[in-house]
């Protein structure tokens, strides 16, 4: 076999299942922490058509976790820095950068076209309560990731249905509100059974209302999480491998 760029991955999936990845359709919304990694994942899967979706720009504290995030990439758009990593890995690919904030203004914009898989990487909890349900009315595979935050042991990242989640505190909200929408399962989800690590006193920040709600949210009072450089990457390559697997399990 010649060697290219995808050859050691045909040896390992054949030349259909590899021409059936060049035919998918897969987003990612949140190109962060999780998101990046994931969405470099899944280009390296040949995945012919990426939509990579996040209003935010790199910001020098996202060095130490996010695979965009270089000294010379501070203050460039997410979406466009991913955009090219794509491309320079797979220049065959369509990657279609969009950089807006996810919510029930934007879902129309955002899932009018449908996709064969989409990876939620969002933090905002509204946003991502918006995003689950808006993918199951449409009927739209989705995997989500919880909480990646404050976390330092990797052998305790599991995949599952989010009914069946532990010790998770972004699960159990998101199961809670999901459940309150009448969806009490079918939502694929990562998530760590790592006991929640104590906070360090330090200033706390409001939170402000996110466009994705229904109606007027009151300020919260929240504490920036710390992260480490390997939990979030892993949370993004796990969702990767877990759509890349699905999707192969269709080839015809």
């Amino acid at each position: 076999m010649q060697e290219y760029r995808f050859s050691r991955l045909e040896r390992l999936i054949g030349s259909d299942g590899l021409q059936h990845l060049a035919g998918m359709s897969v987003a990612v919304i949140g190109i962060g922490g999780v998101g990046s990694y994931a969405a470099e994942a899944l280009a390296r899967a040949g995945i012919g058509r990426l939509t990579l979706i996040d209003f935010d720009s790199i910001m020098p504290s996202n060095i130490n976790r996010q695979i965009h995030a270089l000294e010379y990439t501070v203050g460039r758009a997410k979406v466009e820095v991913m955009r090219e990593r794509c491309l320079a890995i797979n220049p065959e690919a369509e990657v279609l950068p969009r950089q807006l904030f996810y919510s029930a203004d934007t879902e129309e914009e955002v899932l009018h076209d449908g996709y064969d898989y989409v990876l939620d990487c969002i933090d905002s909890i509204t946003a991502k309560l918006h995003l689950l349900e808006s993918c199951r009315r449409r009927g739209i595979p989705v995997i989500s990731a919880m909480g990646a935050a404050n976390k330092l042991d990797p052998t305790l990242i599991r995949v599952g249905d989010l009914s069946r989640t532990q010790k998770c505190r972004m699960a159990r909200i998101v199961r809670k509100e999901l459940g309150r929408r009448g969806i009490r399962s079918g939502i694929k989800v990562v998530y760590s059974l790592e006991e929640f690590r104590p906070l360090p006193d330090q200033p706390r920040k409001p939170t402000e209302n996110n466009s994705a709600s229904p109606g007027p949210e009151p300020a919260r009072q929240r504490v920036t999480l710390g992260s480490s450089s390997y939990i979030p990457p892993i949370f993004g390559l796990t969702m990767a491998g877990e759509v890349i697997q699905t999707l192969l399990a269709e080839t015809p």
